[in-house]
């Protein structure tokens, strides 16, 4: 067992999708919160393979997707300022501003640079300390506590020149503000399993009860997520809706408890606005009061003018489940992966980024 090739197996995958067929009695919305499992469906076509009453919806679990243009903005803002060396993850440097994006502005000779980890940062900012040096914070649950990580480091180790422009998100939040929506019509989710590994799936339980729909929590791989459609449509059946924990492997109901304490150590949930969705109510993480030397949006002018998304961008429809990519009219046309409009063409994890590689022209 290397826990790859039986979870890609060709006729474990045809077995349960024997049974999905056998067992599906009627349509069934699934959302899969996650880009993660959007490129799986999509890049070994589960949507082909499984039955047509099977209809996958695709939810605002992409942090670069939901970000909106008024953060962005604040980030171009920030990475102008002078002596500043302003660092954050890959995708978030394409992202269209209301003028232009981070990547645009590291072509004009902004200090602009791209981490494979937060803690590259420590060592930049030793070798760099006549410099300001301002992390852009991004994620769900899943990458958190490397940013309280890294916000510990900096405190042991008395770096006075680093600050977070913290834009971390939550999953409950947003899955809470969609089912609120009357016109979305979700009968269940896959659940993120890297953000539960972190969270424990203990928290879609209050989701559940409060709004009696099925939540598996599932991996990435094809196996994964047809194991976890098979069971929410038992569910159905049986007129039930329970957390099924198919990612057991790794998830447990409380999670990493260490992690978890050390994000509660720094952060506290904030007011958020996604890109798509509004704002919504403790949907984010900000630094807590006592580490306001640290909080860049507290030692730096974050106030920005945004102008409003393109009109012919439908990113924040697709993001609450009320469009696929390939109805928007500049999908694949105007909007590719090299020249993209909206964020869900920009990040690899963005549902239109996912159907422009695998299913353009299908």
């Amino acid at each position: 067992m290397n826990y790859i090739d039986e979870f890609r197996d060709k006729n474990t995958l045809l077995a349960l999708n024997a049974l999905i067929r056998k067992n599906i009695k009627e349509p069934i919305n699934i959302m899969e919160i996650c880009g993660g499992h959007t490129h799986s469906i999509m890049k070994y076509a589960l949507c082909d393979l499984l039955p047509k009453e099977v209809n996958f919806i695709h939810g605002p679990g992409c942090p670069v997707c939901v970000m909106p243009r008024e953060r962005i903005d604040i980030a171009l803002k920030l990475a102008q300022q002078e002596d500043v060396i302003f660092c954050t993850l890959g995708d978030l440097l394409r992202i269209p501003g209301s003028k232009e994006s981070l990547l645009d502005l590291r072509a004009k000779g902004a200090d602009v640079r791209a981490l494979y980890t937060p803690l590259e940062i420590l060592q930049i900012a030793k070798e760099n300390q006549n410099k300001k040096v301002i992390f852009f914070a991004i994620g769900f649950e899943t990458t958190t506590p490397m940013s309280a990580l890294l916000l510990e480091k900096v405190i042991e180790q008395g770096l006075e020149n680093i600050s977070i422009f913290s834009n971390h998100i939550t999953v409950p939040a947003p899955i809470q503000a969609i089912m609120s929506d009357e016109n979305v019509k979700i009968d269940a989710f896959l659940g993120p399993s890297h953000v539960s590994v972190i969270t424990g799936y203990q928290i879609y339980e209050p989701l559940v009860e409060s709004f009696h729909t099925p939540i598996a929590v599932s991996g990435f791989e094809p196996v994964d997520i047809m194991e976890s459609v098979l069971n929410i449509i038992l569910q159905k059946n049986a007129q039930k809706a329970e957390i099924y924990n198919q990612y057991s492997r790794v998830v447990s109901r409380n999670g990493n408890v260490k992690a978890q304490n050390l994000v509660e150590k720094y952060f506290k949930p904030c007011d958020f606005e996604f890109r798509g969705l509004g704002l919504i109510k403790n949907g984010g993480l900000e630094l807590r009061e006592e580490f306001a030397n640290y909080d860049a949006s507290k030692l730096y002018d974050c106030e920005v003018k945004s102008r409003g998304e393109n009109k012919a961008c439908i990113c924040g429809q697709i993001l609450r489940g009320l469009a696929k990519p390939y109805e928007c009219k500049v999908f694949g046309r105007a909007c590719t992966p090299k020249n993209p409009i909206g964020s869900c063409m920009v990040s690899g994890e963005g549902a239109c980024a996912a159907y422009y590689k695998y299913a353009k022209g299908r």
